[in-house]
């Protein structure tokens, strides 16, 4: 689509509140994963039946987010954000730098960041769901490589939010509150 024709979209969608980026899908799959993660790591016990369900939910959003990122809404795609490792090593460097562009989706480093998470989320429900085979059933070293795998993800999310607070000052935008109601400022 031409930028002309995108421009004008997002200056109609930009009236009343905002330009509309994050679509109810992204939202649900964004904080029903926080959701899961914070229940799962500091409330449910590990193993307990409350914790597989809970996993299981992750990845049943992990799962409709994966078929989002390729047939959602433009800023839910995979291909609107996921950029080569040149792109985000020049982001994080102008952005340092203080002289980064702002970003209507992720910038190049969110979106690697929001890769990241994802694969490691797959990766501990995998982990987490192999444990409950009988082939697998007590195997340390599986059930050890799901807690470092699940802390990983505690970090890293650690990393994302304090990112998002960063961004958020420097843009003097409140990223945290676009996640919540879809709109970013025009």
């Amino acid at each position: 689509m031409p930028e002309s024709t995108v421009a004008k979209r997002e200056a109609i969608a930009s009236r009343g509140g905002g330009l509309r980026v994050w679509d109810p899908l992204v939202r649900l799959f964004h904080w029903g994963v926080v959701t899961c993660c914070a229940l799962n790591l500091f409330l449910l016990s590990p193993g307990k039946m409350a914790h597989r369900y809970v996993g299981y939910t992750a990845l049943t959003l992990l799962g409709l987010r994966f078929v989002w990122g390729f047939l959602g809404t433009r800023h839910a795609r995979f291909s609107d954000f996921v950029r080569g490792p040149a792109a985000v090593l020049r982001y994080l460097r102008v952005f340092a730098a203080g002289k980064a562009e702002r970003h209507i989706g992720h910038n190049p480093a969110a979106g690697w960041m929001m890769v990241l998470l994802m694969v490691l989320l797959a990766a501990v429900g995998a982990s987490g769901w192999l444990t409950t085979l009988d082939a697998f059933w007590g195997n340390k070293l599986l059930e050890e490589g799901h807690e470092v795998l699940a802390n990983l993800i505690l970090v890293l999310a650690g990393v994302h939010a304090f990112a998002a607070v960063v961004e958020s000052w420097h843009f003097r935008e409140n990223l945290i509150w676009s996640m919540v109601t879809g709109r970013k400022k025009a």
